[in-house]
């Protein structure tokens, strides 16, 4: 497969960079975790089957599930018996295509999809007439990853990055102490001012009720350069890499010895639970 190695990035050297969007949380320094996670779990088996064949290579952490989608009882199934890391997958803006999404269930989603996909900065809005139906959505797939999974989602991130929406950060709709996806980081030069301050300002939010991870980035572009910079960060901090194997570069890049042979020098983390211990031992009191 061949691998671009022509768009210019600001180089990551030993130490992190300092803009404030790439900052990490703060605190104590921890040794490094490097998670690779899967999204779209459960959205139709050709997804499902894709993940899989990731898991069972060994070259992601986790996966993030769908609920109310055409594969999701299955794929929860198969997460079980395959003991693999599961969170929810939050979704405000795809049509739900499971039998068991109710009319009303489907009423209501429909009312946040068509206002979040109107214009990609509808996220940034709070709307007060959808607070209702933002409210029922989340309780609802909340519900179900319950019911199918089991238990309570520990994890959570979403379709779009939808989670990150003012309506359901300003309601408050995410159970707090959850794992919460934040924002990607940039280093300095690679989005606006205002950009960076937005995103700084939505992690800070994030951070006050939920757990998040010092850096996540996109997978793509896939430049081998990039990403062994990229891992290079998890040697010092808890560093998140976003994939979607359902596209056909991102999973072709995934099984392939290019990503094998990378893997070697940064060994990845079977699941998000250091995160967790992390969080304890930052609470513990010190002797």
């Amino acid at each position: 497969m061949a691998i671009s190695v022509n768009v210019p990035l600001k180089p990551l050297t030993g130490q992190f960079p300092q803009d404030d969007t790439f900052a990490s949380n703060g605190g104590l320094r921890h040794a490094g975790v490097l998670t690779i996670n899967a999204d779209d779990w459960g959205r139709d088996r050709e997804t499902t089957d894709r993940i899989l064949e990731c898991a069972n290579r060994r070259v992601i952490s986790s996966a993030s599930g769908m609920v109310f989608m055409e594969d999701s009882e299955h794929a929860a199934s198969l997460a079980g018996e395959r003991r693999i890391d599961i969170g929810l997958h939050l979704n405000l803006t795809e049509a739900f295509s499971a039998r068991n999404a109710s009319a009303s269930l489907q009423e209501h989603h429909g009312r946040v999809a068509r206002f979040l996909r109107r214009h990609r900065l509808f996220q940034t809005v709070y709307h007060p007439g959808l607070a209702t139906s933002f409210e029922y959505v989340v309780k609802a797939q909340l519900e179900e990853f319950n019911r199918i999974y089991g238990e309570a989602p520990k994890r959570i991130d979403g379709h779009h990055h939808m989670h990150l929406s003012e309506n359901v950060l300003t309601g408050k709709l995410l159970p707090s102490g959850t794992l919460l996806r934040r924002n990607f980081s940039f280093a300095p030069g690679e989005k606006s001012w205002i950009n960076r301050r937005y995103r700084k300002f939505v992690d800070s939010r994030l951070q006050r009720r939920h757990l998040v991870v010092d850096y996540l980035f996109s997978i793509e572009p896939i430049e081998t350069a990039r990403l062994q910079r990229i891992f290079s960060c998890a040697q010092r901090a808890f560093v998140e890499l976003e994939t979607h194997p359902v596209n056909e570069a991102e999973f072709q890049f995934l099984t392939s010895p290019e990503m094998t042979k990378l893997l070697r020098g940064f060994p990845i983390a079977p699941d998000f639970s250091a995160m967790a211990l992390r969080h304890t031992a930052a609470r513990s009191p010190m002797l």
